[in-house]
């Protein structure tokens, strides 16, 4: 039994690396979003009340956010338009990119996958 555990607690931090390895890069997210910095600011800071705040935010959020604008489960025919075109690396490296500026402070809120 304690070798069960022993097993499974290891395939999941095994699982848990790959996926940190995974994460975007944020050098080339910081390249990939200057469409995205018209709007949105330099380093995702708008001073533009129309124009949400991207710095700070967790990466899994804008993720998910670039997922949805691309499948059109969410609306907006700008950011629709611009994330048709992106690959799921793109969004990593884009999201790994506004996530690491210094933004608002935000709570954690666990997005569905």
């Amino acid at each position: 039994m304690r070798t069960a555990i022993i097993m499974t607690m290891t395939g999941a931090l095994a699982l848990a690396s790959a996926n940190a390895l995974a994460d975007g890069n944020a050098a080339a997210g910081k390249t990939k979003s200057t469409v995205c910095q018209s709007c949105h600011g330099v380093d995702g800071n708008s001073t533009n009340s129309e124009f949400p705040r991207l710095a700070g935010q967790y990466p899994d959020y804008l993720i998910h956010a670039l997922k949805q604008y691309k499948s059109g489960a969410r609306k907006n025919a700008i950011m629709n338009g611009f994330a048709a075109s992106l690959s799921t690396q793109d969004m990593e490296d884009i999201a790994a990119y506004f996530s690491s500026q210094k933004g608002l402070n935000v709570l954690r809120y666990n997005m569905p996958k």
